[in-house]
């Protein structure tokens, strides 16, 4: 009898041909912030009080996944993910030459990216709050900041799906699925 999560194979059982990756707080976390970060790009300049309140989500958020990127599950750790430089851009240059290694959580491009988001968000956010505060208040140079910073972060994302759709392609696997799942395969 065969089960859909493992092989038999001579009578054993080999390791489990999908596994969970992603674990629910990283999961309802990435979900969370793509609704509220689209919440708050829709509101701007539109509705103020409801783009402060998703402003307001992506710190709380974002402060949950920096605690759970150092206490969270495996490969929600930074520790998992955070490559030196040179890896980072060997991995790179391995995705051009469509030869990249196949990593079961983050890989060095994902890991950096996951960094890269997660700073300016603080920023967009830092400058949002700054926004508030009487002595900077209606001071042009923070509003300008404070769009910089946000542009900056949609210019990430648009990267983000553009290498999730990279790495989907290259290694024949359905990130977005695993994003909702957590499960990704085992095995190559």
């Amino acid at each position: 009898m065969q089960d859909a999560n493992k092989i038999m194979e001579a009578g054993r059982v080999t390791r489990p041909v999908f596994i969970k990756v992603w674990d629910q707080f990283v999961r309802v976390f990435h979900w969370l912030l793509v609704a509220v970060y689209a919440a708050a790009w829709i509101t701007a300049d539109e509705w103020d009080r409801a783009h402060e309140i998703a402003g307001y989500a992506i710190v709380v958020l974002v402060g949950l996944r920096i605690i759970w990127g150092l206490v969270g599950s495996r490969h929600a750790r930074f520790s998992e993910f955070i490559y030196k430089p040179a890896v980072v851009i060997g991995y790179f240059k391995d995705v051009v030459l469509m030869r990249a290694k196949r990593f079961v959580g983050h890989n060095p491009a994902g890991g950096i990216m996951v960094l890269a988001m997660l700073l300016s968000l603080v920023a967009v956010s830092a400058t949002g709050i700054m926004m508030t505060v009487d002595s900077l208040w209606g001071k042009e140079w923070i509003e300008d900041l404070h769009e910089v910073t946000a542009n900056l972060t949609l210019g990430l994302v648009f990267l983000h799906i553009a290498g999730v759709i990279i790495a989907s392609v290259q290694h024949r696997e359905n990130l977005i699925r695993s994003m909702f799942t957590g499960l990704k395969r085992n095995v190559d």
